[in-house]
């Protein structure tokens, strides 16, 4: 009997096919024809090049159900959405719907020659896109098309010259050589060098120094200090180095841990920026000099004779007219809570609603909030006492004898401060404290308000003037001295119901709105300090060094708030007590029904009022052990081994966050005033951090004698049109890199 041997089967496709499902099969040859088999039998045939060809094999596999849609369309390299984009064409319009479409334009472009001239002329006039798509007859992403293509002839030649030697992130030269001669102390400070360098992060720093300069930080310190020992940074240095950390965003010396050495150093002129413990070193070595409050007092003379010191002349225009307000400045009290372990006095914070360990430092800023100086306060000092010792260092950053209005709230409430004041040449201007009788309502009328800002207020204010009692007595009457003040009363409607709000100042002058806008433009101030909290670690521990406080000095005795409480407490049971013996005599004197008369013998009269009769007693002792304790005491016998935190080096700190906050504002004025940014009016910040920490070119000239800082473009057109705008007025201020000779030149590159 023969044996039969089996075959196997014969393959339904070639080899190398793509199975599509179970029954189809896809060749897809390398000069781009291609084969599709349905069951091992040839059924679909295109040439190369042959697209039209290639999608109908796909939708006729498609459409007799050869395989599923995800089968096809994995075959064919496509995804699902394609495939069933090829068999609506098909079934629209046959075959010829399947003919791919020429990519690109399907006419002629509108954006001819003259049309792109006439786009960018218009847009250099500040047209909008809209407006310019409207009269030139394109689209308004036509217009964008245009402006993008326009060539940079904003270039200067530098930067057409060095554009091509400027690496990437270039790494400066090792500056070894001076490096050893610092150390050995052969080298004051090593002066600034820029290597040409693209793309170079926080480049945009560069672009505050303008505004630095104008804040008198680095001109101060050098006539105050001189300057550092020798090494290698020098005071500019080291206090640009502060500027442009706290700008980046890292206000203390441990933030220069988040930037890597060089990144830093390239916009310093350094090889590499000073790590943290070297920024301890050297402001220590400052603080050593135990002159940083005579840096302070420099900086706010230097700011308050600036040509474009804030102050409030020219505003006010309403309908109470305009009225020069002259020079103003806000006094605050700043409390900074300590949590560390070292006994540091107690303060009441307001923030905390509590007494806590801290110290308290005095704010002075000028009319629109800027910090213009900062003393440290005596522990537990009152902010009257603290305006009365502040005084002459105001009039020493003054300068000369002009009155100048300052403003403050309650905190510094004493009639006898205000005299005193009124006496020294400065008007007050502050909220009336305690209880005070209402004004009469006919004296009242209605006051509209133009601030500085365009803003319109309508207020319902009565101007009249108050006596107030010094503590006095005139030694030629006998009758107790007062002072005169104006008080100008706001009605103040809230949550409905009207309450009057009184303000106190010596300035007769002024419209009663204009005292009404200053006195409410102290909120600056306080948003000043909410800022500073947030970004420029105001209430941060700079150095947690500590010093023993002065034991000889003379302190609130708390004995004798605790003596006076007691009093309190005698006199109000002495009063209860009494009108209960009242009540009971006259409840025992009352005839009863029936009854023409009641007596009252001395027993039980004595036996009624004996209870009262004690609380007197008691109230007399209390007052008399009250009378006996001293108000005040020795710091040393009360707390000893109190201490006070280090406040030299605090104050350097101070002083490097003040030039950076008045340099972001500076900034962000030029931005509102000196360019065409639609929302400067809202976005002028944002819009100043965003470019001083974007990245840039760094391209050096010494021959000519220029630092070019080319900026890379923002996000926006419009944006990017403001900070041009912006840096054509920064170099028009012909500002030079501090310890160089070279002049900075700001541009920005266009947007692709």
């Amino acid at each position: 009997m023969a044996v039969m041997t089996a075959q196997p089967p014969l393959p339904l496709a070639p080899a190398g096919a793509v199975e599509i499902g179970a029954v189809a099969a896809l060749v897809d040859e390398a000069d781009g024809s291609g084969r599709v088999y349905v069951r091992g039998e040839l059924a679909y045939l295109w040439g190369p090049g042959d697209e039209t060809g290639r999608r109908l094999a796909a939708v006729q596999l498609r459409q007799v159900k050869a395989a599923t849609g995800a089968a096809i369309a994995a075959g064919f390299g496509i995804d699902r959405e394609t495939l069933r984009l090829w068999v609506r064409a098909a079934e629209s319009g046959g075959t010829a719907g399947l003919v791919p479409k020429r990519p690109g334009p399907k006419g002629p472009s509108k954006l001819t020659p003259a049309k792109i001239a006439d786009i960018r002329a218009r847009r250099k006039a500040r047209a909008s896109l809209r407006a310019i798509a409207a009269a030139v007859g394109v689209s308004t992403d036509s217009v964008r098309r245009a402006l993008a293509t326009e060539p940079d002839n904003d270039q200067s030649p530098v930067a057409q010259e060095k554009e091509a030697q400027a690496v990437v992130l270039a790494q400066p030269p090792a500056r070894t050589a001076e490096r050893v001669a610092a150390r050995a102390g052969l080298l004051d400070a090593a002066p600034p060098v820029f290597t040409p360098a693209g793309r170079v992060p926080l480049a945009g720093l560069l672009l505050s120094l303008p505004a630095l300069e104008a804040t008198g930080l680095l001109g101060c310190a050098r006539g105050v200090f001189g300057q550092l020992p020798d090494g290698f940074y020098g005071l500019d240095t080291m206090l640009l180095e502060g500027v442009f950390r706290t700008l980046a965003g890292a206000p203390r010396a441990e933030g220069a841990a988040r930037f890597a050495p060089a990144e830093l150093g390239r916009v310093l002129g350094m090889d590499r920026a000073p790590e943290v413990k070297t920024i301890r070193r050297k402001i220590a070595q400052l603080a050593a000099a135990e002159r940083a409050a005579d840096l302070l007092a420099a900086m706010a003379a230097h700011h308050l004779h600036r040509p474009t010191a804030t102050d409030g002349d020219g505003e006010g225009d309403g309908e109470d007219g305009g009225a020069q307000v002259g020079l103003v400045l806000y006094v605050d009290g700043h409390v900074r809570a300590y949590t560390g372990t070292k006994k540091i006095a107690k303060t009441h914070s307001a923030r905390l609603r509590f007494p806590a360990p801290a110290t308290v430092e005095t704010w002075v800023s000028d009319a629109a909030g800027d910090p213009v100086l900062v003393v440290m306060a005596t522990p537990g000092a009152s902010l009257a006492g603290e305006l009365r010792a502040l005084l002459p260092q105001l009039r020493a950053a003054v300068g000369d004898e002009r009155r100048v209005l300052v403003g403050f709230d309650r905190g510094g409430w004493s009639p006898a401060l205000f005299a005193h004041m009124h006496e020294a040449g400065f008007d007050v201007l502050t909220w009336r404290k305690g209880a005070t009788p209402d004004v009469d309502a006919e004296k009242f009328s209605a006051v509209t308000f133009v601030d500085e800002t365009g803003r319109e207020h309508a207020w319902s204010l009565a101007d009249t003037t108050v006596d107030l009692p010094t503590g006095g007595v005139n030694e030629q009457t006998g009758e107790p001295e007062t002072f005169p003040m104006r008080q100008v009363t706001r009605l103040d409607t809230k949550k409905g119901t009207t309450r009057q709000v009184h303000i106190l100042t010596t300035r007769t002058d002024l419209p009663a709105a204009q005292v009404v806008h200053r006195m409410g433009s102290r909120w600056r101030q306080e948003n000043y300090f909410r800022y500073a909290r947030l970004h420029l670690g105001l209430d941060s521990h700079d150095s947690y060094a500590a010093g023993p406080d002065d034991p000889d000095r003379s302190v609130p005795n708390p004995a004798k708030q605790t003596a006076h409480r007691q009093v309190q407490a005698a006199y109000a049971r002495a009063e209860r007590e009494k009108a209960r013996a009242e009540a009971a005599l006259l409840a025992a004197r009352t005839p009863g029904r029936g009854q023409s008369e009641a007596r009252v013998s001395n027993q039980a009269h004595n036996a009624i009022t004996a209870p009262w009769h004690t609380a007197q007693d008691d109230l007399h002792a209390a007052r008399a052990a009250h009378a006996k304790i001293p108000t005040r005491v020795r710091l040393g016998d009360l707390a000893p081994g109190q201490q006070v935190l280090d406040t030299e080096t605090k104050l350097i700190h101070h002083a490097i966050k003040i030039a950076a906050f008045n340099t972001t504002t500076a900034i962000a004025r030029d931005v509102r005033i000196n360019t065409g940014y639609a929302r400067a009016a809202q976005e002028a910040y944002t819009l100043t951090r965003q470019v001083l920490t974007g990245p840039g070119d760094i391209l050096p000239d010494p021959a000519a004698r220029i630092l070019t800082v080319r900026l890379d473009p923002l996000p926006t057109a419009r944006e990017t049109a403001a900070v041009a705008e912006l840096c054509k007025h920064l170099t028009a201020t012909a500002t030079t890199y501090p310890g160089t000779n070279l002049t900075l030149h700001y541009e920005i590159k266009n947007r692709p």
